[in-house]
């Protein structure tokens, strides 16, 4: 699956999604995009997941007819991410086109 990361998301999270292909939005040079645009720079771009730690994207954006996927980790700490790393995995493995899910952390 083809992944970008918005600004909040750990880095190190990249790690522990082997055989999907991930990418940041800083490394995209995406990092001043605002949350429509970037949404729809990701779904053009081919992307079909966004993991963010944005809990208000639901409220700010309209989310229905999107392809994109988004999955929402409901804190940015790395440490306690990282204890949640399983129910992450499945999550991604099992979420389809135009999905919302938060991950309680």
């Amino acid at each position: 699956m083809k992944i970008v990361f918005d600004q909040g998301t750990p880095v190190p999270l990249r790690r522990h999604l082997a055989g999907h292909s991930v990418t940041t939005v800083h490394e995209l040079g995406w990092s001043s995009l605002s949350n429509g645009i970037l949404l729809d720079a990701a779904e053009q771009a081919g992307y079909e997941l966004l993991i963010t730690t944005d809990q208000n994207l639901r409220y700010q954006q309209s989310l229905t007819h999107r392809n994109l996927a988004i999955l929402v980790l409901l804190s940015t700490s790395w440490p306690r991410i990282s204890l949640r790393l399983d129910a992450i995995r499945t999550a991604v493995d099992q979420i389809s086109a135009g999905d919302y899910r938060e991950i309680p952390i």
